[in-house]
């Protein structure tokens, strides 16, 4: 439980360093797991308020209960939520079968530059963790883009003993990941330690499987899987040798390099 106090602490730090140091900020909000820590760890750091939007990218084949259990939320905490979609992409019938990385390219990467670009955002929060892909462990509490959002994995700012850069050229764009440090497992005890709402995606409903990692329904797939429970899922993984993303297509061969590069989440 200490340790869990010790991210949490960590991670309240970040959020209020970034909102600090940069002035039009917004946060990530995928609905999964992770995002959804964050977002409660916000509103820790900010005393019950969100003192920015969360934005949402909307391919529009999200899993019917993902988009349900987000409005709810959305009402509920009063969250000032902001829905980003490729309309373009979408009327011109854009979908998983043109291949994974031309599709989350249209529908993701770009629909979140465009909102990024419309709205003047200079920084967005995410609820990256290093261990959950190989891309994600080359990462920065505080990372610079370009100018057009592209993500140069090579050159990234040095942190060492908690000094991080939070001053860069004009023009960069900044990516804040303030649950880098956080582990799968971390994320399902924090949740039960502070009794989190989560989407029921993630527990078996009764046929013997469930989500791991949440994502558009086309190319999502759910894993075999009993658990009922947080208590559950938290036993599950402590033995488990199989990749948290293993459901996700996208992540196939070099897939979520490439996206990540050009500015995917």
């Amino acid at each position: 439980m200490n340790h869990l106090r010790q991210l949490e602490a960590q991670s309240v730090y970040i959020l209020r360093e970034a909102y600090k140091h940069f002035d039009n900020l917004a946060m990530l909000w995928s609905i999964g797991k992770d995002s959804t820590v964050l977002l409660w760890l916000v509103r820790k750091a900010f005393f019950g308020h969100v003192p920015f939007p969360l934005i949402h990218v909307d391919t529009s084949y999200k899993i019917p209960a993902m988009i349900e259990y987000r409005d709810r939320l959305a009402r509920e905490w009063r969250l000032n939520l902001v829905v980003g979609q490729n309309k373009e992409a979408l009327a011109a019938g854009m979908n998983h079968t043109m291949g994974r990385v031309t599709c989350c390219t249209a529908l993701k990467t770009t629909a979140l530059k465009q909102l990024i670009e419309e709205k003047g955002y200079t920084g967005i929060i995410l609820g990256v963790r290093a261990d959950e892909e190989s891309t994600r462990a080359k990462e920065r509490y505080f990372s610079p883009r370009d100018k057009h959002g592209d993500w140069d994995f090579r050159d990234q700012p040095p942190e060492l003993w908690d000094q991080f850069k939070t001053s860069f050229p004009p023009g960069t764009h900044v990516r804040i990941h303030p649950l880098l440090d956080w582990t799968e497992i971390n994320i399902w005890e924090y949740i039960k330690l502070e009794n989190i709402p989560f989407i029921d995606l993630y527990l078996d409903r009764g046929d013997g499987t469930r989500y791991r990692s949440l994502g558009c329904a086309p190319c999502t797939f759910p894993i075999k899987s009993t658990a009922k429970s947080v208590d559950d899922i938290i036993e599950e993984l402590r033995h488990t040798t199989v990749a948290e993303r293993a459901g996700r297509a996208q992540d196939e061969g070099r897939g979520m390099e490439l996206l990540r590069k050009e500015g995917y989440m």
